[in-house]
């Protein structure tokens, strides 16, 4: 199996997230915790990424840190070419709303808010779509994370566990970013609906989406092509998983 290195060694490609040497430390100096210890990786434009550890292994601190929402204690972290410690707070929320799309674990929608207003809300500080644009945009983003269009009116306190997080990938999609980050987003689902929310995500790899998946099951990554491992803050192991991308579940 050739190492990622191996793998991109040969063309000139600069990679669209590189982490380097990435700290985070909590606590005070008598009671320290370090959640990550040297972390270093970087990912490519288009590859589907899982990262994969126990509860308490520092992948949803990475997360967060590649989400922009969080800071490293030290190391950097440059994005698309930028190093995110140097940009400012109006800079990282233009980030988080049109390059990066988030999807978690539990949702996070607005449980009395109708599918279409959950999903137009990364929309609202967008000044260059129409109110027929963007309610095209809602209805194409949902149809491509699977949701029926007949779902629009429905609160997603109405929908099942699949439907809100098919819900969530669609609000993550509206804004069209070029990275999916996504946090366990099959931990709260069956196994059969949570095949159906992976199928959403090689779908959004096929099309040219850079997929990052944080995840404790490594049936789940699986389904990636590249599998990162972290344990105790650190990675252990970082493999291609194959050279195709991932074909549907059956």
């Amino acid at each position: 199996m050739k190492t990622v290195a191996e793998s991109f060694s040969h063309q000139d490609i600069r990679p669209v997230i590189s982490c380097h040497n990435i700290v985070k430390k909590y606590g005070s100096s008598t009671n320290e915790v370090t959640v990550l210890d040297k972390v270093s990786f970087d990912i490519y434009s288009g590859e589907f990424v899982a990262i994969v550890g126990p509860s308490g292994s520092g992948k949803t601190t990475l997360m967060n840190i590649l989400g922009a929402l969080d800071s490293p204690s030290s190391g950097t972290y440059t994005l698309d070419g930028e190093l995110v410690s140097n940009l400012k707070d109006d800079e990282l929320a233009i980030i988080r709303n049109t390059k990066i799309g988030f999807v978690f674990q539990s949702y996070n929608l607005l449980t009395r808010a109708t599918v279409e207003r959950n999903v137009r809300l990364p929309l609202i500080y967008s000044l260059v779509l129409s109110p027929t644009e963007r309610k095209k945009r809602i209805e194409a983003v949902l149809q491509s994370a699977g949701l029926s269009l007949g779902y629009l009116k429905n609160k997603s306190n109405q929908l099942s566990g699949g439907q809100m997080q098919r819900v969530a990938i669609a609000r993550a999609l509206v804004n069209d970013p070029s990275i999916i980050l996504a946090d366990e987003p099959t931990g709260n689902l069956d196994q059969s609906t949570g095949k159906i929310v992976i199928n959403s995500f090689l779908k959004l790899n096929q099309e040219g989406r850079t997929v990052v998946l944080i995840t404790h099951d490594l049936n789940v990554a699986g389904n990636a092509s590249r599998i990162i491992q972290i344990q105790d803050g650190k990675i252990i192991s970082d493999e291609l998983n194959g050279n195709e991308p991932k074909r549907k579940l059956t």
